[in-house]
């Protein structure tokens, strides 16, 4: 099984750690070396580039079905853009968090200081929603091990009980398909399957989910006409662009470039080829009589193999190290070779 973009990538190593940050396209690589040698020659700043973000709103909501661009605004990082979600909650309220979840997710209530949060294992997560959460925070696909949320399931227990789920996608989005409906707010960095920016971090949601939460200390780009209003701000708008955050146009263009291609190889093509080559990694596994955390992602967690990172390491097999057990993570640079490799320095003695 070859890479489903050869001619975009050209890795030194076995490059599997995209569940920790993804590689830079060549086309991203090409479009940000333009802009800042436009900008050092004093022909245009990172700015003129602003007429991306529009075509970058559009193309997250393409990946969300059932959202539009007004329901999309940007920001920097996954827990900057859940604040407004945080603060908004009364005194009290009680907030469900998945045990060992992404901090990013769970910081922003935990540290709020005056909230009821209550960890669950996330096997449990929609059989605990009870009257009284007024909120659900779980990434659809988990940081540590791969191990997927039911997003179905549990958005039909948040209904049941009134509450509302807010899902972080960063270890999904662009290999598995997502639905604007399973989540009232959704939150996604760029910067691992989505080969972008580390600097662009997208927010989504509905009007209805938003009517009572203000962004928190807006800044210049999240009035409703921004270039008109630089001194003079008269109103945030009403959609989701209220709670954006100045951009970073470099990283603009950087998530530009790498949501374009995800869109050119769809994410059903993307789907297919990574988990076919987590399946072999997974088969490879047993028959070295190493277990993996169970899950049907392309991230493989193998408990107790921290101890191999080293012999992975020399042999230039990039990984991460989680919990005394080893992360992989498998897109759509990656190759069966680049699984039998990694399969053979594990089953080295």
């Amino acid at each position: 099984m070859s890479s489903l973009a050869s001619d975009e990538f050209s890795t030194e190593v076995t490059y599997l750690n995209t569940a920790s940050f993804g590689l830079p396209s060549a086309r991203a690589l090409n479009a940000v070396r333009e802009a800042n040698a436009s900008w050092a020659a004093g022909r245009g700043g990172p700015m003129t580039n602003d007429y991306l973000v529009p075509r970058l709103r559009e193309s997250f909501a393409g990946l969300l079905a059932g959202a539009t661009a007004d329901d999309i605004a940007l920001g920097a990082t996954a827990a900057q853009l859940i604040a407004p979600i945080a603060v908004a909650l009364p005194p009290g309220a009680e907030v469900l968090l998945a045990e060992n979840e992404f901090a990013s997710v769970s910081m922003p209530f935990v540290h709020r200081g005056d909230l009821a949060v209550r960890v669950v294992p996330l096997e449990r997560l929609a059989e605990e929603v009870r009257p009284e959460t007024a909120l659900v925070a779980v990434s659809v696909v988990q940081s540590a091990d791969g191990r997927m949320t039911d997003l179905p399931t549990l958005r039909a227990a948040t209904r049941a009980h009134g509450a509302r789920l807010l899902v972080d996608a960063t270890q999904a989005a662009s290999w598995l398909p997502l639905s604007f409906a399973d989540a009232d707010y959704w939150v996604c960095a760029t910067f691992k399957w989505l080969i972008g920016a580390r600097s662009v971090s997208f927010f989504a949601a509905g009007p209805e989910a938003t009517e009572n939460i203000r962004p928190v200390g807006p800044g210049w780009y999240a009035a409703a006409d921004p270039w008109a209003e630089l001194y003079n701000p008269l109103k945030l708008p009403s959609t989701a662009r209220r709670f954006d955050s100045t951009p970073d146009w470099l990283g603009v263009i950087a998530a530009s470039a790498g949501i374009s291609l995800i869109e050119e190889l769809t994410v059903e093509r993307i789907n297919a080829h990574d988990l076919a080559l987590a399946d072999r990694f997974r088969a490879g596994l047993a028959e070295l009589g190493l277990d993996a955390v169970p899950n049907r992602a392309p991230i493989v967690t193998v408990p107790g193999a921290g101890d191999a990172a080293p012999r992975l390491e020399q042999a230039d097999i990039i990984t991460s190290a989680r919990n005394g057990g080893l992360r992989f993570a498998f897109h759509l640079y990656n190759t069966a070779d680049d699984v039998d490799r990694a399969l053979a320095v594990l089953g080295a003695k």
